[in-house]
């Protein structure tokens, strides 16, 4: 199947660009020694965990259906995963009951966030074996404009900040721990990786040298063109060489940044003091991080409004539903634009599909996996059934 036989609308993620991106991972992890996760939060196609799992040493989940997915697709609940060792980390703010002997089975690290948490929980996983971490908070901001991703923002709920660490947690209870975790970045270079690490040793380094690993998180774009690797290598060499820890990594973005696309079509057009085109696709529940974060998503041969003489034709593109703000943003084009018109919208593997809705009984979008000669592979279609099942 080709692109132009594909319904819309669709999410196409690439193998090519995907396999780009894993042997940028891989490379790290070879150079470093190193083991870097798939956050499945920002991605989570599994279809393409095989493949991933050639490259990453496993995945990292933000609850129990994640874990499950991570373990029984790419961990040891498969044969492969359990001949490599990959493994399967979680994390979350607070765990339920009636879920921990499900997580305690499936997976290798169990990360908690507060010492509440830990004393909780540490008995049952240390009985199964398990790899126990705490999730600590650096207070160290990085980010810029956006708080409703910063860990580090005044009164955040994730991590346990360094006052709490020492007044609650008794020596005996930190030996107990077998590694720490941070994570205070989002989309960011490896430069305020440094700046955090430096926070990290300066209020936890004490510690460092009894535990087993430390996990930088995610929030790195390590793929990106111009991220610099050699500094992020720098940071990881140096941690090991230091406290003789083992460093985890589990990027989301990096793993599929770039590697796919969201292709839809012009169903109408109108006027209302500017042209508008209404879509198949909706940014409130196909690409809901547009409206969120919110931004302008790039779109193949389209520019900025009065950037380029050459692209005199302006269309505000918004989506079918009834919100009044399901508009994805304003894009100029080099011809106008027609209804039947298929549009290409970038960087649309990563927090897509796994946070898109059926809002107004919106369909979702089919997803698709683009081989690297170029044919198209339809992985699932979704209908009226998918909508009905969540209701």
């Amino acid at each position: 199947m080709t692109r132009e036989e594909l319904r819309t609308p669709c999410y196409l993620v690439q193998e090519k660009e995907l396999k780009r991106n894993l042997g940028i991972l891989k490379g790290i992890c070879d150079e470093t020694g190193c083991r870097i996760l798939l956050a499945q939060k920002a991605f989570s196609m599994y279809s393409v965990y095989p493949l991933i799992r050639e490259y990453l040493n496993g995945t990292t989940a933000s609850g129990l259906y994640e874990a499950r997915l991570g373990y029984e697709e790419m961990g040891k609940g498969t044969a492969a995963g359990a001949e490599r060792g990959t493994e399967t980390h979680i994390f979350s703010p607070a765990y339920r009951e009636d879920e921990m002997e499900e997580i305690v089975k499936i997976c290798d690290h169990i990360v908690f966030n507060s010492p509440g948490q830990f004393r909780k929980y540490k008995d049952m996983a240390k009985r199964a074996g398990k790899s126990i971490g705490m999730r600590i908070n650096p207070e160290c901001s990085t980010q810029e404009g956006h708080a409703i991703y910063d860990p580090c923002a005044p009164f955040s709920r994730l991590g346990t900040t360094v006052k709490t660490f020492r007044e609650e947690m008794t020596e005996e209870e930190i030996r107990e721990l077998d590694g720490l975790h941070f994570h205070t970045l989002c989309e960011q270079d490896s430069d305020d990786l440094a700046v955090t690490l430096k926070a990290v040793e300066e209020q936890f380094g004490q510690w460092l040298p009894g535990m087993k690993w430390i996990n930088f998180g995610g929030g790195h774009h390590i793929t990106r063109q111009d991220y610099d690797r050699e500094l992020l290598k720098q940071c990881i060499r140096h941690v090991k060489d230091t406290y003789g820890v083992e460093v985890y990594l589990e990027p989301g973005e990096a793993v599929a940044l770039n590697a796919g696309v969201l292709l839809t079509e012009v169903l109408e057009i109108m006027e209302n003091g500017m042209k508008i085109a209404i879509l198949d696709t909706s940014a409130a529940c196909h690409m809901p991080d547009v409206l969120e974060m919110p931004y302008r998503p790039p779109l193949k041969d389209a520019g900025e409004p009065g950037e380029d003489d050459r692209k005199p034709y302006i269309y505000r593109l918004a989506g079918p539903t009834c919100l009044a703000g399901d508009v994805i943003g304003d894009y100029s084009f080099a011809e106008p634009l027609k209804v039947g018109d298929r549009l290409e919208f970038g960087d649309m593997a990563i927090y897509t599909m796994v946070k898109n809705n059926t809002f107004n009984g919106m369909k979702l979008p089919d997803i698709v996996l683009e081989r690297e000669d170029g044919t198209c592979e339809v992985v699932r279609k979704f209908g009226y059934e998918e909508f009905k099942a969540r209701l």
